[in-house]
């Protein structure tokens, strides 16, 4: 994909000076922390101001769900973290937070409020897209396989309405591409009776692997729709099923669902170190695909810096009998 913004270097410099002072970790105080980036917002480059204007815009007018930002302000040193635990071993390591202080200022100033898991990376509000070395090969964002369509928390019932990824190590000869297919697409080419049915709760949803181990309670969702609102989407290839005592119809439309994602159009985007994707989960489906890998360790060591987002406070809001013990945004599994 084409960057919607690149930083220039005196821009990228100026918000290092901005962002580096700022030494109270997210993970110890993410309130305190984001309170500091709220105060900066006067000093932020007004180029970039423009472009989380025009990416509001685009989100709230349905024209475009998908953005790219190149050459973004990171810390000076990216750690080299430990493939058995790298959660761990990043809060051991990692001592400068210009990349979260930098997603964070842009989850401000696109009004999407953060989201996190009580159950997840102890609640962290940024988490790590980073190959664990126990799920190897499996169907998680935590292994160094390849990732099916899917929304991000598809069993869970609050899910990110964004998603946002920076690249902090992204190997240069690997050809690692996240791809993004839109929901207005899919229910573009669905007839209107396999709509109809799959806007009704004839499905379930297997949790992930990863999820099940942080929360062993969880096993499947609750029988839920497909498809809601205009083109939102509720779908994990492979791991959404019909529910066992679903009508014939049902089954008939899971399979017209699937044949519609595969005749939709699907943008690629391959992240690299400095670049920031950011795109609508509940509005479409992402994937991982692994084109090309000459060197698989150092393919395994790629790591994104992820963060979930709600679409706007009111709607952060509507989820408050989530929070964990009264920590706003951080929501009980």
């Amino acid at each position: 994909m084409i960057p919607l913004f690149t930083f220039e270097p005196e821009e990228k410099a100026h918000l290092l000076n901005l962002l580096e002072p700022l030494d109270l970790s997210p993970y110890k105080s993410y309130t305190g922390f984001s309170e500091g980036i709220r105060r900066l917002h006067s000093d932020v480059p007004a180029r970039f101001l423009s472009a989380c204007q025009i990416i509001r815009s685009e989100r709230a007018n349905h024209q475009q769900k998908i953005h790219v930002i190149r050459n973004c302000p990171m810390d000076r040193l990216i750690p080299e973290l430990d493939p058995e635990d790298p959660v761990k071993d990043k809060h051991v390591k990692k001592t400068q937070f210009v990349s979260e202080a930098f997603l964070e200022l842009f989850a401000q100033l696109t009004g999407t409020p953060l989201l996190s898991y009580e159950t997840r990376n102890e609640g962290d509000f940024f988490t790590d897209v980073i190959a664990i070395k126990k799920y190897s090969g499996q169907l998680t964002g935590f292994s160094d396989s390849e990732l099916v369509f899917h929304n991000d928390r598809t069993a869970h019932k609050v899910r990110a309405d964004y998603i946002t990824l920076l690249g902090m190590r992204c190997p240069e000869d690997d050809l690692i591409y996240t791809g993004y297919i839109d929901g207005v697409d899919i229910v573009r080419n669905l007839e209107p009776r396999h709509i109809a049915c799959l806007r009704e709760p004839h499905f379930y949803t297997v949790f992930d692997i990863f999820s099940r181990d942080m929360n062993k309670q969880l096993s499947t969702s609750e029988k839920h729709a497909i498809l809601s609102n205009d083109h939102s989407i509720r779908f994990l290839d492979t791991m959404t099923c019909v529910a066992e005592q679903a009508p014939v119809e049902a089954r008939d439309a899971f399979i017209a669902f699937k044949s519609a994602m595969t005749r939709s159009h699907c943008k690629r985007h391959r992240i690299l170190t400095g670049d920031l994707l950011t795109f609508a989960n509940q509005d479409g489906l992402h994937n991982r695909e692994k084109i090309d890998i000459l060197n698989p360790e150092s393919a395994a060591s790629r790591w994104l810096l992820k963060t979930y987002a709600f679409k706007d406070l009111c709607t952060a809001e509507s989820f408050q009998s989530y929070w964990s013990r009264n920590r706003a945004g951080c929501v009980i599994d």
